[in-house]
């Protein structure tokens, strides 16, 4: 059945493809169908549809490609601005900004027109591009950093919403994979686009300038192609602020901040043992403790952000742990390859975007392979202790590398982690379905997506603290 399905939706949409524009209301005939089938519940079609949906996956490969472009080229940025100290910022700063905010975007767009909160996301990621492109400094690029990660995470979550509301039920399915696909295409393609960036004449900021590009190509299709779905018509925005919890999302994203700051700055900037540390990390523990009281007792609370409940679940919380696990071995490996190369065998940057395929088209390739398969038979905690013990044994081996290693060596080193991490790191979506009430599947999916945001944050702090001594 669920092949069928797939196949059916994809059918859909290469017809779509090729169907002429509809103008007008008077189009009454869906060219999709055939003579006595009812219309699609979509609300727009043919050539119009293709653009949409093009519009939108656009945003996801800017998604993929800003997460790994930065990592093949933040070793010029140290040489440029001299701030080897701010290294950790580099990679940190996206993930921090889109963890702090990831949990408040799933309100908004609970709250408020979809089509407007997505444009209001892409500006903000545009904006941080922007910045990033012209930074004079480091402190600008970081914050642009942040700032892409804001509405970076908002434009994904809009994605989904948009995909989940503008689709019948017979075709979600093979719409809502389309994004990880071409979020895919973009996370093998940072590396080699930002290198070859950085050796060009153009110079690195052009890595980031190409959002700018791809964002003014879709613009219209977002104005004026995108339907709009409001999820509260008729009420006024003082009623949808109210159920937003603005007390709730301040405190989490407060706590992470401080704490993250605390991992950055401690040993670098500041030394472990400085007034300035410790009372990062003593308001890290006071927000989140509010947050936790705040949450757990419903204080000024419509509308809980986090879903403490699940985490009774213990099932959930191994889920959580795992998802952790997996971001960390994502992420880590995908900043820390490209600085090896650079820095130890003084490549260029564009040689160590190169040197770093290994390891993202064998991890994209198997989320593919691994996310076919569980839709096909459902069996999906193998690839839980698969792709854990690739990774674990992965991880030992490149822990061996040195400046004597070959570059084949590494290159096996990296199959072996790329392997692994794509064959669990989607698992606990699929997991976690079936641990929870119905009701609570969005909470859960939430939960976990704030965890792939979130580990890498932590994790990329301490390993580049760890690098730096």
């Amino acid at each position: 059945m669920q092949e069928n399905t797939s196949q059916d939706s994809a059918n859909q949409f290469v017809d779509d493809f090729g169907a002429e524009a509809k103008v007008g209301e008077e189009a009454s005939e869906d060219l999709r169908n055939p003579p006595g089938e009812p219309l699609p519940l979509r609300d727009v079609h043919g050539l119009k549809w293709t653009l949409v949906v093009l519009s939108l996956i656009s945003v996801t490969f800017l998604w993929g490609l800003d997460g790994t472009i930065v990592a093949d080229i933040q070793a010029t940025f140290v040489r440029e601005f001299h701030s080897i100290e701010k290294l950790p910022w580099n990679s940190v700063a996206s993930f921090l900004g889109a963890a702090a905010t990831v949990l408040s975007w799933g309100q908004v767009y609970g709250q408020f027109n979809a089509k407007y909160v997505f444009i209001t996301c892409i500006i903000i990621f545009e904006a941080g591009s922007a910045l990033c492109g012209g930074a004079p400094n480091i402190d600008a690029l970081i914050a642009g950093r942040a700032i892409c990660g804001v509405g970076g995470s908002g434009m994904y979550a809009g994605v989904l919403t948009l995909l989940s509301l503008t689709t019948t039920e017979k075709e979600r399915a093979f719409y809502m994979a389309v994004p990880g696909l071409t979020w895919g295409a973009g996370t093998v393609l940072g590396p080699v686009i930002g290198g070859a960036f950085a050796i060009s004449s153009v110079g690195w900021c052009f890595g980031f300038y190409i959002n700018l590009f791809i964002g003014a190509l879709f613009a219209p299709v977002y104005l004026f192609l995108v339907p709009s779905k409001d999820p509260r018509p008729g009420d006024s925005a003082l009623q949808r602020l109210k159920d937003i919890d603005f007390l709730g999302l301040t405190l989490l994203a407060g706590s992470t901040t401080a704490f993250i700051m605390a991992l950055c700055f401690g040993g670098l900037t500041y030394p472990w043992d400085s007034g300035r540390i410790i009372a990062l990390f003593v308001v890290s523990g006071v927000l989140f403790g509010l947050f936790v009281g705040q949450q757990l007792f419903g204080f000024g609370i419509r509308q809980k952000v986090f879903p403490f409940a699940l985490m009774t679940n213990i099932n959930v919380v191994i889920i959580f742990l795992n998802e952790t696990c997996s971001a960390t071995s994502c992420f880590l490996p995908c900043y820390f390859i490209p600085l090896y190369f650079q820095y130890v065998l003084d490549e260029s940057p564009l040689m160590a975007g190169i040197h770093l395929l290994p390891f993202i088209v064998l991890m994209v390739g198997t989320v593919i392979v691994s996310g076919t398969l569980v839709s096909s038979n459902g069996k999906w905690l193998p690839w839980f202790f698969y792709g854990g013990a690739l990774v674990l044994i992965g991880g030992a081996t490149m822990f061996t590398v040195d400046e004597d290693t070959s570059s084949a060596k590494v290159y096996g080193y990296s199959v072996l982690l790329g392997t692994g991490t794509g064959a669990y790191i989607q698992m606990p979506f699929n997991a976690a379905q079936e641990f929870v009430d119905p009701s609570m599947i969005p909470a859960a999916v939430g939960l976990i997506t704030w965890a792939q945001l979130a580990a890498p944050a932590v994790t990329l702090s301490i390993a580049n603290n760890v690098f730096h001594q």
